[in-house]
């Protein structure tokens, strides 16, 4: 992968897989530390409260979670570090839907988030997939630049009252995106 990252150009060996039992602690620990990262001051106590329902629902499950929604969760390797992930899971006939995915902060502006998108793109056809769709909150300006310029069409947006494995609620603003495959 050769990216530009600001004004310096940024050449990363990257390998894009599916998961596997020894990533599990690796994909926690990115999980959690991203969300911590990202968490708002006055939000951190929901940002707990999410983390570790999702770790319980999702993240400490992968292959149960991904395997009952007729998915697959895949990571980002460099020289044996994980650097990204991401996950997909049937959304509705000829769907997908993106979940989960982050890029390990050390690593951003070097183009990872772009191939871990064009890779779910194609696995997302390779099972059948017309289109994709995602989510993704106001607080990750990086990741709405990403789909939009990626093509993906904003389809609705809402205020997350309620907590999930998908949201914090506390009233973040989520925007929903499809794109055709």
């Amino acid at each position: 992968l050769h990216a530009a990252a600001g004004s310096r150009s940024v050449s990363v060996s990257l390998d894009l897989r599916r998961y596997r039992d020894g990533d599990a602690a690796g994909v926690r620990a990115l999980f959690v530390r991203g969300n911590r990262l990202m968490a708002p001051p006055h939000l951190a106590e929901a940002f707990e409260g999410y983390i570790a329902r999702s770790l319980a629902e999702e993240i400490d499950v992968i292959p149960a979670y991904y395997g009952a929604r007729q998915g697959a969760f895949f990571v980002a390797q460099a020289e044996a570090k994980l650097l990204g992930m991401f996950g997909l899971e049937a959304a509705g006939e000829g769907a997908m839907e993106l979940r989960r995915m982050y890029v390990d902060p050390d690593a951003r502006r070097q183009g990872i988030a772009r191939r871990m998108l064009a890779f779910a793109e194609d696995e997302a056809r390779r099972l059948g997939a017309r289109e994709m769709v995602l989510s993704t909150s106001e607080i990750q300006k990086e990741a709405l630049a990403l789909y939009r310029n990626a093509g993906y069409r904003e389809t609705r947006e809402e205020i997350a009252a309620d907590a999930s494995n998908k949201t914090i609620g506390g009233g973040i603003r989520r925007f929903h995106f499809v794109k055709a495959l």
